[in-house]
């Protein structure tokens, strides 16, 4: 996972500290100013920022107020609850925090040493197939006094703020995380690969056994420390942020923190009655307003629950934004789902592991159709097999296999206007099992993503035993651009 760590625009972490704590001056980034360019794309929508460190904002600051948790975060005025859902996700996962925040330890405020405090943090993202290291200074954006974006609840707790100044200065500036996808993030944050489901089309509110299947899937991808976040549609702009009767806000994400089988019943009698119910628990990143139907905060459901399982639920009645749902009540109202599991693919684990085969490559143009790169999706017949195509071997008699194709992702350019992304998608054929050339006529299709203009394209598909060909394309013909395409099966594919 760990393998290795870029610097991020060669910025090393250790030796600008050191220089800092030998000259005893506090680091100030020259990559990333405190200037409105590093806040918005052009002009500025907020007014007068100062730019402050932690020790202008208050006494004693730290990065963590009793530990780390779901309930730090406050939005702040950017459209980025997104990134808020990731990072309260996040939040609850101590394994996988550690890695996005290193050496925690070393990185915090030290009232017996003040001296080794130099104004300079670091944290990693997982980018396009390498882990990165973001140095930042720990000035930080604010108006009358205040922080203007994400922020803790507590006024002396800087983790999510600087945190979120080095993913928007992996970006390019603030405003290129408004208005993004949790998926990304969740990826960013873990080099994980996300799923994304439409609950809607899946019929998962009318049909009892399809909504049982995913409870189980999405049980599965929780208990094996993967992130899950969760939103409903707005179809209109007056819809967004806007709150339904239940509670509920749509346009906006809500981070999963718990997923659980509840048994119902109290005392000695509970032990022996076998029902027990699908319950989801999510928070909303504005850390207020929740679900008020059934199983909320002081609903009368929670009296059909022992006082013991209560407990070990965590369930309080306070408003902080933190509510179970059942998972039927979940089905009738979320519209989309996000699982991004985390992809283990050590040989020591006790849990099921993947083999990982990880391709780069990209679209390109040439005059000559032999050599041209970029045929665009198979709606271009002619062109179509113009494209990368790569090859891989289903060795047992059935096997499911995770595939997930990502482009090079366009918002860091978007200084130079926003950037966009190309619709992206892919083909599986299935081959003779002695083919090692190139395909030149259409074989038999068994399976293709949607296409979308998303940073990354996800399928899951179980294959018979076979040799299968992979055509990664852009939905047009003769676009350029770079991708990775990660391939996930049981038993290893020798892809090429």
């Amino acid at each position: 996972m760990f393998s290795s760590v870029k610097p991020f625009e060669g910025q090393q972490f250790s030796a600008l500290r050191k220089q800092c704590q030998q000259n005893r001056t506090l680091f100030e980034d020259p990559l990333f100013l405190p200037v409105d360019q590093s806040l918005f794309y052009h002009g500025n929508r907020i007014g007068k920022v100062t730019w402050k460190r932690p020790k202008e904002l208050c006494e004693d600051p730290h990065l963590f107020v009793n530990g780390i948790s779901a309930h730090d975060l406050h939005q702040g005025q950017l459209g980025n609850c997104w990134f808020v859902a990731a990072c309260s996700s996040l939040a609850s996962r101590e394994a996988l925090w550690q890695k996005v925040i290193p050496d925690w330890k070393d990185q915090e405020w030290e009232k017996e040493k003040p001296e080794s405090y130099a104004g300079i943090f670091h944290f990693r993202f997982w980018r396009f197939g390498e882990w990165v290291d973001v140095v930042i200074d720990d000035r930080l954006p604010t108006a009358n006094g205040q922080l203007i974006y994400c922020h803790s609840n507590d006024s002396n707790e800087f983790w999510s703020a600087l945190v979120e100044k080095a993913y928007a200065k992996l970006c390019g500036c603030y405003e290129a995380l408004d208005g993004g996808n949790t998926g990304d993030a969740l990826v960013d944050f873990t080099g994980g690969v996300s799923e994304p489901m439409d609950l809607l089309e899946g019929k998962f509110n009318q049909e009892e056994e399809a909504r049982h299947q995913l409870f189980e899937r999405v049980l599965k991808v929780h208990n094996r420390g993967g992130l899950i976040s969760c939103s409903i549609k707005a179809t209109t702009q007056a819809d967004m942020e806007a709150r339904l009767d239940c509670g509920l806000v749509k346009g906006h994400a809500y981070a999963v923190t718990d997923v659980r089988k509840v048994r119902l019943g109290t005392g000695f009698l509970a032990f022996f009655k076998s029902e027990k119910l699908s319950m989801i628990r999510m928070r909303n990143p504005w850390g207020q307003r929740e679900w008020n139907g059934a199983w909320s905060d002081s609903s009368e459901e929670w009296k059909r629950v022992s006082k013991g399982e209560r407990e070990r639920l965590g369930v309080t009645v306070e408003d902080d934004g933190e509510f179970w749902m059942d998972f039927d009540d979940f089905c009738k109202y979320f519209t989309d789902l996000i699982l991004c599991r985390l992809i283990n693919t050590s040989y020591l684990s006790i849990h099921k592991t993947w083999d990982e085969e990880v391709m780069r490559g990209s679209w390109s143009r040439h005059d000559d159709p032999l050599r041209n790169r970029c045929g665009g999706c198979v709606n271009h017949k002619a062109t179509f097999l113009q494209n990368p195509q790569y090859v891989f071997d289903v060795t047992k008699p059935e096997d499911e296999v995770l595939i997930c194709l990502q482009q090079q992702d366009k918002r860091t350019r978007s200084k130079e206007g926003k950037g966009e992304n190309v619709a992206i998608g892919f083909d599986i054929q299935k081959v003779e099992l002695n083919r090692t050339y190139r395909m030149h006529s259409i074989q038999k299709t068994v399976g293709s993503s949607i296409y979308i203009n998303s940073r990354s394209v996800f399928l899951r598909k179980d294959l018979k035993e076979g040799r299968y060909v992979i055509i990664p394309t852009t939905f047009e013909p003769y676009l350029q651009g770079d991708f990775l395409l990660r391939i996930f099966t049981d038993v290893p594919s020798a892809c090429k």
